[in-house]
């Protein structure tokens, strides 16, 4: 199977479409105070990546407001060549159908929270487009030719600024130095470890990550919060000899991040350092007995919590 995070030229080209859109962003201050202590035991961090490593200023990827995302699949389709008559202003209902659709398919297969591949949405959509008469005539033979990755990407840097969350590279260079393996787990797309060499100059790998701990919705057609990632994440460390206590997750959404890892038997961190990323949940009935271990107002806190077993 061909290595995910091994670049081909077309990775190259794409790394370049994020770092041509994307710019500095700094976290948005919360009123959450730091719990920081100090966790016997700990031998893996697991790390969610939207929110929690990088800035995602849509605060979370598949959560842009309707009208970036019009602009967004507007210049998008612009900068693949796809002739339309502005504006194409169903669109973005066009793809939250597909997504539906195809989410509801994956459910009646018995996935509780399936993911989506989102190239297969794009087609989709622009299909859609196209018989609806919203774009040109001859977008007919453009679309036969598209490289439907790029135009996902094309529209994920316009959609989702995202940015470096501050103090990344000492956190993951001290955690690293401390003899930690270190993983992801993630909702993501395949464009999503690409985040890495756009905006850090290192792949996962340079970066400190065990590939074989980098867990990815898209890679395996399921999302959080349903648990099979981390199960999928704690088998792996079991191959290692690592119980589910001696890992410490981190993540900004109750739901999604520390109520899943909490289950697998995980510790938990919750990283509340952007008010556009972190989630409370706290109208949610399944996090009632919920909590995080940890709250962390700055990536750089948390190197002093682990105490390695």
């Amino acid at each position: 199977m061909q290595d995910e995070y091994d670049f081909t030229g077309a990775d190259v080209e794409l790394i370049d479409i994020l770092k041509q859109h994307y710019r500095p962003l700094e976290p948005r201050p919360t009123d959450a105070s730091a719990r920081v202590e100090r966790l016997s035991g700990i031998r893996a961090v697991l790390f969610d990546l939207y929110g929690t490593l990088f800035i995602s200023g849509s605060g979370e990827v598949g959560t842009t407001r309707q009208a970036a995302s019009l602009a967004a699949i507007e210049g998008a389709a612009q900068a693949m060549g796809v002739p339309f008559e502005p504006p194409l202003a169903d669109a973005t209902e066009l793809m939250q159908q597909a997504i539906r659709r195809e989410h509801a398919e994956r459910r009646e297969q018995g996935v509780s929270y399936p993911e989506i591949q989102v190239a297969d949405i794009w087609r989709s959509v622009f299909a859609e487009l196209l018989v609806r008469g919203d774009l040109a005539p001859q977008a007919g033979g453009v679309l036969d030719r598209l490289n439907w990755r790029r135009l996902a990407v094309e529209y994920e840097a316009r959609a989702n600024p995202c940015w470096p969350m501050p103090e990344i590279e000492t956190c993951l260079g001290r955690l690293r130095e401390a003899g930690l393996l270190l993983g992801i787990v993630s909702n993501a797309q395949f464009y999503t470890p690409l985040l890495f060499p756009a905006l850090l100059g290192r792949t996962l790998e340079q970066c400190g990550f065990e590939r074989h701990l980098c867990l990815f919705s898209f890679e395996h057609g399921v999302a959080k919060p349903g648990t099979r990632l981390y199960e999928l994440a704690a088998g792996r460390l079991a191959e290692r000899d690592i119980e589910p206590a001696e890992v410490l997750y981190v993540g900004n959404d109750m739901l999604n991040d520390i109520f899943p890892a909490a289950a697998l038997g995980f510790r938990t961190a919750l990283f509340a350092g952007d008010a556009r990323s972190l989630r409370w949940r706290e109208d949610d009935s399944r996090l009632a007995a919920v909590s995080a271990d940890l709250i962390l107002t700055d990536l750089a806190q948390l190197p002093e919590c682990p105490i390695i077993a």
